[in-house]
């Protein structure tokens, strides 16, 4: 937003345009890129999902829609914006229509103060945490609407298993971002990666080097599986056991919004890891780069489909137990460790 209202300031003065429409046409582009954005990322990520599982299971995955299949999922995005977009009978409509639009809008929001390079960033917020951690809220938000709005106990299920799965899962979220937080002394997610610049090797000042951190980085990432809804924290949509859950009665366009924010919400929290704790653009050797930056978030993101084929589901009071009787307890100490880490290391 920023970078073009900058770029549209430095136009003749002919061809400037006054506040309140400069910032409409700003917003709107704005708008567009990031769509463009987010809707290439969940292809990509969709296609590497299929490759990926394929050659766990020993398959060759999607190899017939353009080379080694990498039209597929471009060709099933266009069949699902062909298809008729049904509303049941007994839904209640405006929730049913509204709901993956705020589920969408929850993580499409996100990427608005999310850094993409080295001292350029959307909108470079000074609480960038803080709204990240309020906007997925929408997400669930939407999800429990889409349950409750689709007139269907299977969806009602699972907004309900989504209800106490968010809810739960923000705490121990936020709690093991505190750590690597109160080490940098910031909230801006560019001043949380410069914060970890320089060192030994340039790799040294990571705040996953401190012991606190370290163990907050798997917490928080366990954390984040669980708030995208991937395997094996996936109980609002379990096939097996709810047919789909929250989605089950979505078609066409609609349909397809659930998937762009699954996989928009997933870059995200790989984005946030990555940034927090493992350096952001800042690699070894003095190396600052945004395709390092991008490396880091991809190896997360391969990390997640991995673990999605690879471990079963949890039940509900696992899933519960997991969050109430280790991450939160085990945020809290490392707050406090880091606490006395910063005072007797750093005074």
């Amino acid at each position: 937003m920023d970078f073009l209202m900058n770029a549209m300031q430095s136009l003749p003065a002919s061809m400037q345009l006054s506040g309140p429409l400069a910032w409409t046409i700003t917003a709107l582009v704005a708008a567009g890129v990031t769509m463009g954005v987010v809707s290439l990322v969940a292809l990509l990520a969709v296609y590497a999902e299929r490759k990926v599982s394929a050659d766990m299971q020993a398959r060759v995955g999607p190899m017939h829609v353009g080379w080694h299949g990498i039209l597929q999922t471009t060709a099933d995005a266009i069949k699902l914006m062909l298809k008729e977009d049904l509303v049941p009978a007994m839904a209640d409509k405006w929730l049913f229509i509204t709901a993956p639009l705020l589920v969408f809008g929850g993580a499409f929001i996100g990427w608005a103060v999310l850094p993409l390079c080295k001292g350029w960033a959307p909108v470079d917020l000074n609480i960038g945490v803080v709204y990240l951690l309020a906007t997925s809220s929408l997400v669930a938000l939407g999800i429990i609407m889409a349950g409750w709005g689709s007139h269907n106990k299977w969806s009602l299920y699972g907004a309900m298993r989504t209800a106490a799965q968010f809810l739960s899962y923000e705490i121990p979220t936020a709690l093991h971002l505190l750590p690597a937080i109160l080490l940098a002394g910031s909230l801006n997610l560019t001043a949380l990666a410069n914060s970890q610049a320089g060192g030994m090797g340039n790799m040294a000042n990571w705040a996953i080097w401190n012991p606190f951190c370290f163990l907050s980085f798997f917490c928080y990432f366990i954390s984040g599986l669980a708030e995208t809804n991937r395997v094996p924290f996936d109980l609002p949509e379990s096939e097996s056991e709810l047919v789909a859950g929250f989605h089950v009665e979505y078609s066409g366009m609609r349909f397809a919004f659930f998937f762009l924010a699954e996989y928009a919400e997933l870059f995200l929290v790989s984005a946030i890891a990555s940034l927090v704790f493992l350096g952001g653009w800042n690699g070894p050797f003095g190396l600052e780069s945004s395709f390092l930056y991008l490396a880091k978030v991809l190896v997360m993101m391969f990390v997640a489909i991995w673990l999605r084929w690879t471990l079963p589901r949890f039940r509900i009071d696992q899933l519960m137990g997991l969050c109430w009787k280790f991450l939160i307890p085990l945020g809290l100490i490392n707050i406090l460790g880091v606490g006395f880490w910063i005072y007797y290391f750093r005074t």
